[in-house]
């Protein structure tokens, strides 16, 4: 008599709802793979989006089509936060003797040969109530991180340190803001010594260096700096994630290769 009434309440028909309680205490088809976003989702605190979930699946085994997981993450409300921008990011006043060059990178973000042109800019890194900077150049083309520094403080040493080792990429370009360490003269006297040309971005235009930007953006997505307690504590994470970004991280838009593999696979056609 029950089943009677609720399924005159609900307008369905008797075989209906047998069929519907034959099948009520099963999950939904989806529920088992949910889970399985869900985990990379909350490891990622709530910031990567369906294709990076899609890679960090097959980087632990399990493949999932990436129109699923987009699926998946809108039915169950996956939202992926948003980065907010650097509110620390500074336009240091320049002094007597630096200068800017010519854009001219302008925003050729595709190119075709790996270590020609490299993007590189500073970022802040806050832990234990302090701040240190980090210092990165970039491939534009396979996304490689070929030299980093980190510091405690913005000394000229930081971007001098970070390039000292780039001699082996002569003719190559290297793109900047128009901070202070770039405008410096003995930055760009020591881009001359290396043979590379320099290039900047417009004032106040970080897109034209969204390369290095991005870079910066899933660092601090990815890795858990404000856990760190010393300076030396932090170093060995930011050295880890640099490894684990250059040899393990696949990348969508790298024929998802990780950025040593992509390199690798440009130098070999």
């Amino acid at each position: 008599m029950e089943m009677i009434m609720m399924s005159a309440i609900a307008e369905i028909s008797r075989s209906g709802y047998y069929q519907w309680l034959k099948h009520a205490d099963e999950p939904e088809p989806d529920y088992g793979d949910y889970l399985l976003v869900k985990a990379i989702f909350d490891k990622g605190k709530a910031k990567r989006g369906f294709r990076t979930v899609t890679m960090k699946l097959k980087e632990n085994h399990t493949a999932m089509n990436h129109k699923k997981v987009r699926r998946i993450m809108s039915k169950y409300n996956l939202i992926t936060k948003i980065r907010r921008r650097n509110p620390y990011k500074m336009n240091m006043k320049k002094s007597l003797g630096h200068r800017t060059f010519e854009n001219i990178l302008n925003r050729e973000f595709r190119p075709v040969v790996p270590l020609k042109i490299f993007s590189t800019d500073i970022t802040y890194i806050p832990f234990n109530h302090r701040f240190t900077y980090l210092s990165v150049v970039k491939d534009v083309c396979s996304g490689e991180a070929v030299a980093w520094n980190l510091g405690r403080t913005l000394e000229m040493d930081l971007v001098m340190d970070t390039i000292k080792t780039m001699d082996i990429y002569e003719h190559a370009m290297i793109h900047s803001d128009q901070g202070f360490h770039y405008t410096n003269p003995l930055y760009a006297e020591r881009i001359r010594e290396l043979g590379m040309v320099q290039s900047m971005s417009r004032k106040g235009n970080c897109i034209d260096n969204a390369p290095i930007e991005s870079f910066f953006g899933h660092l601090k997505d990815e890795v858990d700096y404000r856990s760190a307690t010393t300076f030396e504590e932090l170093y060995a994470m930011i050295e880890e994630y640099m490894r684990y970004y250059n040899h393990e991280r696949h990348q969508w838009k790298l024929k998802k290769m990780t950025p040593v593999e992509y390199r690798n696979h440009l130098l070999a056609e």
